[in-house]
């Protein structure tokens, strides 16, 4: 079986068996390898992949690179599934396939420090394609309503390397369009595959309503007392291993 091929300026390295490709992303980029790099591991129910960064912004500008992996996935599922399956994103990176969780994008750094230009960032992919009898998107799905797999939901036609290659290519396109154009486009296609705002919701330990996002991706969250509380992106940074 081939490997998979990405466009220029990305380049694969794949890994297999239990191999956790965050964590080979994590070393990869730690030992000083050129960004671009996607780590992949192309399990029999689960696809798992991470693509490296070298940002030159701060890292709370770098983040936006969690909502273009994200629009980058819908782009690409979009484009191989059936018309009616529906993707969506929430804010916090998780991924939803007809109204039920489906995987989620997770973000890593080589520094918390949000006003400080990172050495690295790391965006994983996370995606169930079979549910597990043992986990948490069961076999019947009446026992986790809320969570489900690509291929419970009418993908099962969708080729895991396929979709794979699609999202690094989508990506990129976002990522140059980032590039060039600043955050605007990124907020347009965003807010439209965001379900919930102007509804409740809980975050950092806040609950009110989701009024959206500041330039930055950061949440805007308007308590009972009218006050409005911006959660940044970087809070969603999770601690390196």
């Amino acid at each position: 079986m081939r490997d998979a091929s990405f466009p220029p300026l990305l380049s694969g390295y794949p890994v297999a068996g239990e191999s956790d490709p965050l964590d080979a992303a994590i070393a990869q980029a730690a030992l000083g390898c050129d960004a671009g790099l996607v780590v992949y591991n192309l399990g029999a129910s689960e696809l798992r992949a991470s693509i490296i960064f070298a940002p030159e912004v701060p890292l709370e500008d770098a983040m936006a690179m969690l909502p273009a992996c994200g629009i980058g996935f819908q782009n690409a599922l979009g484009a191989l599934a059936p018309p009616e399956v529906a993707v969506h994103l929430d804010w916090a990176g998780g991924i939803k396939i007809n109204g039920a969780s489906c995987g989620h994008l997770r973000a890593i750094s080589s520094t918390s420090d949000p006003a400080q230009v990172p050495d690295w960032l790391v965006i994983g992919l996370e995606l169930p394609l079979w549910p597990a009898s043992d986990g948490p998107a069961s076999d019947r799905p009446g026992d986790t309503p809320g969570e489900t797999a690509l291929y419970a939901e009418g993908c099962a036609d969708v080729d895991a390397k396929a979709l794979l290659e699609s999202w690094a290519r989508h990506t990129l396109v976002w990522i140059n369009r980032w590039s060039g154009e600043g955050t605007g486009p990124l907020h347009n296609e965003w807010r439209g595959l965001v379900p919930g705002i102007g509804e409740e919701a809980n975050q950092g330990g806040l609950s009110g309503t989701f009024l959206g996002v500041d330039d930055r991706f950061g949440m805007l969250l308007r308590d009972q007392d009218g006050t409005t509380h911006l959660i940044p992106l970087s809070s969603q940074l999770e601690a390196t291993p």
